[in-house]
């Protein structure tokens, strides 16, 4: 499912619709995280994404655009910092290795060029940490670009979100100082009804080099 703009009823939503995003990431994340360890979720909405990392023992920093969403987030009490920041402003509001680790779920598909956002990530985690992110993902000669309706894109207007092939997002991460270290294709789907998919990718890479 896209980002929604009313928090109230995301978190009912995405279990409407079968969001899986969460999940997916946290058990590609779980072996390289350790209780104690800071992770910055970029776009963390509601919060949704990082409730299994805070449950985990981990430190959570958040980011994101929607001040009602971060208020929302700020009442589950699962985030030690919540800042509000538009994802497509660089930099961010951090240091140099300031985390151990970042996900991010629910974002990169209104970004169709990932380059500056992963280098930037790079920047603020520590040399060995990971990044574990979901992207609409695409093969061979598809397009890039998929036109969603208002009801599909929480936003009350047609949208255009888009797709990212492992092979370029492979490239942005090495540009960024990331090896890819796995990947996991799922499902998001688009409708209560479950009827029409937009294929996803949740990518694990680590931060080898400055």
């Amino acid at each position: 499912m896209t980002k929604r703009e009313n928090p109230g009823n995301y978190d009912e939503e995405a279990r409407a619709y079968g969001w899986s995003g969460p999940a997916v990431v946290f058990g590609l994340a779980y072996p390289y995280i350790r209780p104690g360890e800071a992770v910055l979720d970029i776009g963390i909405g509601t919060g949704l994404g990082s409730e299994r990392f805070h449950k985990a023992g981990l430190r959570i920093t958040g980011l994101d655009i929607s001040e009602c969403m971060l208020e929302a987030c700020r009442k589950k009490g699962i985030a030690a910092l919540l800042v509000r920041h538009d994802l497509a402003e660089i930099p961010y509001p951090f240091g140099d290795a300031s985390f151990d680790h970042a996900v991010s779920m629910g974002v990169f598909q209104f970004f169709r060029n990932l380059s500056p956002v992963i280098q930037e990530t790079g920047r603020v985690l520590r040399e060995g940490g990971v990044f574990t992110f979901v992207t609409g993902d695409r093969h061979g000669k598809e397009k890039p670009e998929v036109i969603v309706g208002p009801e599909q894109s929480g936003t009350g207007r047609a949208e255009t979100i888009y797709r990212h092939s492992l092979e370029e997002v492979t490239v942005w991460l090495d540009t960024g100082g990331f090896k890819v270290i796995d990947t996991v294709e799922f499902t998001i789907w688009m409708d209560r009804q479950r009827s029409e998919r937009l294929p996803a990718r949740a990518i694990l890479a680590r931060k080898t080099k400055n």
